[in-house]
């Protein structure tokens, strides 16, 4: 067996833009088996370096808040918009049904969409 394929491979940096969502690790943390090491954050600031490297300012969404500065992108995982509307956007039509398994937010947006689903639209006025 070759040195190589014992290694895990690391994921490329990727960049991430202001306001995105993503998953941090902190690696000190986690290696030293400290609670509280993974936490669901918002990019507040890009630090982009002369060297290339960018890093990165979170502001935890968690109830500690703070900010966690000079975070490192191979530490980081984007949230995809696409995961947290899954539930609405397959949800059932049906507002009866299926709604114990949702997301109040996502009951709230299907009764809304049936409400005005239902009527005619407006006009434009000239």
């Amino acid at each position: 067996m070759n040195a190589s394929s014992s290694m895990a491979r690391v994921a490329a940096p990727v960049t991430y833009q202001r306001d995105d969502y993503v998953l941090y690790r902190d690696p000190e943390k986690f290696w030293l088996g400290k609670a509280g090491h993974t936490a669901v954050c918002r990019v507040d600031g890009v630090l982009p370096y002369s060297s290339g490297e960018i890093r990165y300012t979170l502001a935890r969404l968690d109830s500690t808040g703070g900010l966690i500065k000079l975070a490192r992108s191979p530490y980081m995982r984007l949230l995809p918009p696409a995961d947290a509307m899954r539930d609405i956007d397959t949800a059932p039509l049906d507002t009866d049904m299926g709604t114990v398994d949702m997301a109040p937010a996502a009951v709230a947006w299907l009764i809304a969409q049936s409400t005005t689903a239902s009527r005619r639209p407006d006009l434009p006025r000239t």
